[in-house]
């Protein structure tokens, strides 16, 4: 028999899952609750869509805000505060999952860190993926494509918005400033 809550009778949970697991546990729950009649509202994994330069690549690729953990919105008490053992034994014992957060008494989470997590899922669903570069104001770097291919130069400013950055580098003993997009530079070590 499959039971059916109301949105009022569920709570906000956290789960400690193995790290890079979370989607896998997110599609079990999301696939197996409703065949074990375990009703579960809603798994987020919040995360955000980034773009990094490694190596003269791009690379996309999703990065979780909380690693290692998921959230879960379901009913896990009755009216008299008592666990319900089914949902309860359901998620802990799925692959993946390590514990909920407060253990054999698992703690909702309170409505602020609720709204929180929430609208940072929201925000981050909508927005355009996320530059993140390895380069910073005074970095030395080497230039790997376009007309000053192997010079040196310094990194002057960032363009993160349009995925660019102007460099000095010397030419003719001057020096002069050059715009490259991230991947035609990387940085130098040492």
């Amino acid at each position: 028999m499959v039971m059916v809550l109301s949105v009022q009778d569920s709570r906000w949970y956290a789960l400690q899952v193995f790290s890079n697991q979370e989607a896998k546990v997110k599609a079990y729950l999301d696939k197996f609750a409703v065949h074990e009649g375990v009703a579960i509202d809603e798994v987020l994994v919040p995360s955000e869509r980034v773009v990094e330069i490694k190596n003269g690549k791009r690379y996309n690729r999703v990065k979780k805000f909380y690693p290692g953990y998921i959230f879960v919105r379901m009913k896990l008490y009755d009216e008299e505060e008592k666990l319900l053992q089914l949902p309860w034994y359901f998620v802990r014992n799925a692959q993946g999952v390590l514990n909920f957060v407060g253990g054999e008494r698992p703690v909702p989470l309170r409505e602020e860190e609720v709204v929180r997590i929430l609208d940072q899922a929201k925000a981050s669903a909508s927005a355009a993926p996320v530059q993140r570069v390895q380069f910073g104001v005074g970095d030395r770097v080497k230039v790997t494509d376009g007309p000053f291919v192997e010079s040196l130069g310094e990194v002057m400013a960032i363009d993160l918005e349009n995925g660019k950055m102007q460099i000095s580098v010397s030419l003719f003993g001057r020096d002069v400033p050059v715009e490259l997009e991230f991947w035609q530079a990387e940085l130098m070590k040492g």
